[in-house]
């Protein structure tokens, strides 16, 4: 049984539209404030220390609080008292409906049980390459780097199904691909929706509406997030032993004939699936004679 969402869940069984849903994500991201915007309303840090601190965390694998202590921002201590209040203070997608009389507490607390009965053989954080796929650890560190990212920068709500075999890439309006040779000769290929295109650009920008912006600039912050996670995957990489070299992010449109993994190679699929019902493709292309 594939991961779901307790929204898509509640939708599903009819207790809730997606109109519903999407009201209770907005209230969800009013609510749960992001570590940085946080430290901000503590009076921690400053708008340019949060920016420096954001810059770092791209080109080396940290939380933000633990990247802030390591520039001398924060101290652990006051690390700790704010993830408290971001513990304290989360509010979760059934509650935000309860909050919007959405549904009741009593539905609330039912339909939860069912849903974490439904979801307990799919639940797992670790990340699974099937056997007998050649250089394992390299694909675990890019799957992880790529779900760094979308959560760290993007701010990303999302959830993982298990890694797959495919013959055909995803059918998705923006594709974007980086090669990867050297120790390894393997494709990278992001396959998203304008919507998510859009999001991580915003993120990128972090100046909030994206639309301000030209295609070609949106276009260009897409390649930059996923040159940025082909880079620390490289980094990690290589205290493994492997010696990467990777080309720069392009943007591709692909006809009928371009999305069929050729015969001589192998997919490797890792859905991953956006709080908001947008569906996010990683997806690894290697040689078959390895």
């Amino acid at each position: 049984m594939a991961i779901k969402f307790f929204g898509q869940f509640l939708i599903d069984k009819k207790i809730i539209t997606r109109r519903d849903l999407l009201q209770a994500i907005e209230l969800q991201e009013k609510t749960n404030l992001r570590f940085g915007d946080l430290v901000i309303e503590m009076g921690l840090m400053t708008t340019e220390q949060i920016s420096l601190t954001l810059r770092a965390q791209r080109h080396e694998d940290l939380q933000f609080g633990d990247m802030a202590v390591k520039m001398g921002f924060l101290s652990p201590n006051q690390v700790k008292q704010v993830l408290n209040r971001q513990k304290r203070e989360h509010l979760y997608i059934g509650e935000a409906l309860v909050k919007l009389e959405t549904i009741t507490r009593e539905k609330l607390s039912f339909y939860l049980g069912e849903f974490k009965q439904t979801q307990k053989a799919s639940v797992t954080e670790k990340i699974i390459i099937p056997a007998g796929v050649p250089h394992q650890p390299v694909w675990e560190i890019v799957a992880d780097m790529t779900y760094k990212m979308l959560a760290r920068v993007a701010g990303a709500t999302f959830q993982t199904d298990p890694c797959t075999f495919i013959s055909r890439l995803p059918t998705r309006p923006v594709v974007v691909e980086i090669g990867f040779c050297g120790s390894i000769s393997a494709r990278y290929f992001l396959t998203i929706s304008d919507n998510t295109r859009k999001l991580i650009a915003s993120a990128m920008r972090k100046e909030g509406k994206v639309e301000t912006g030209t295609a070609d600039e949106v276009n260009n912050l897409v390649k930059e997030f996923v040159n940025i996670i082909c880079s620390n995957v490289v980094s990690k990489t290589s205290q493994l032993g492997y010696n990467i070299d990777i080309t720069s992010a392009q943007m591709r449109l692909l006809n009928n004939a371009d999305l069929e993994i050729p015969e001589d190679q192998t997919g490797l699929l890792f859905p991953i699936h956006f709080s908001n019902g947008e569906i996010f493709e990683l997806t690894i292309c290697y040689p078959k004679d390895v």
